[in-house]
Order: structure tokens, then C-alpha cells, then sequence
């Protein structure tokens, strides 16, 4: 995988989606990982939407239960073992 997008902040929606687009535009082989109070930024249909075009999009269960409650994931739920074997596969890692 070329390019992994970790985000872990919801202020980080717009340089999310920028990049998560560009990459998709690009053709390049990316994925998304989302944990923290980052999950908020999924209540954004448009920006869900966007991630779901990742070769892999995974939201940390816990962070979701956290701050989401009972409200249905758009991506797939995982874990931080998810995150730790996508960030093994990646070439490149941009935190936000």
C-alpha cells in the first residue's frame, strides 16, 4: 500500500478528504485508518463516502463506542491491531 491517512482528530476533515480524493484520483493504493474523537468526522455522509473508496477503511471499535454510541459505522469496526498491520503495510503514513 502506498499511503496510509490515520486520523485521529475530527478537525481533520477537509486535509482528510483532500487527500483521501487525490489519492483516489491518482490511482495509488491507500487505505484509511480512523480512531479518537477522529470518528466524528463519519457523521459527514460526503466524507464517509469518500473513505469507503479506500483499499481498506477501519474505524477503531472502541473509539467508535466511545464517541458514537450506538449510531451504525460506515466503514468496517476493527481494532488497533488493524491499524498496527496497516501501518506495517504502508509506504507512507500521513497522521492527522
Amino acid at each position: 500500500m502506498e499511503l496510509l491517512l490515520l486520523i485521529t482528530n475530527p478537525e481533520a476533515a477537509p486535509i482528510a478528504s483532500g487527500l483521501a480524493q487525490a489519492s483516489q484520483r491518482a490511482g495509488i493504493d491507500w487505505a484509511v485508518f480512523v480512531t479518537n474523537d477522529g470518528v466524528k468526522i463519519l457523521q459527514d455522509a460526503a466524507l464517509a463516502a469518500v473513505l469507503q473508496k479506500a483499499g481498506s477503511a477501519i474505524v477503531c471499535q472502541d473509539s467508535w463506542r466511545t464517541h458514537m454510541a450506538d449510531l451504525p459505522c460506515p466503514l468496517e469496526l476493527g481494532s488497533q491491531t488493524n491499524n498496527s498491520a496497516l501501518v506495517a503495510q504502508a509506504a507512507h503514513l500521513v497522521s492527522l
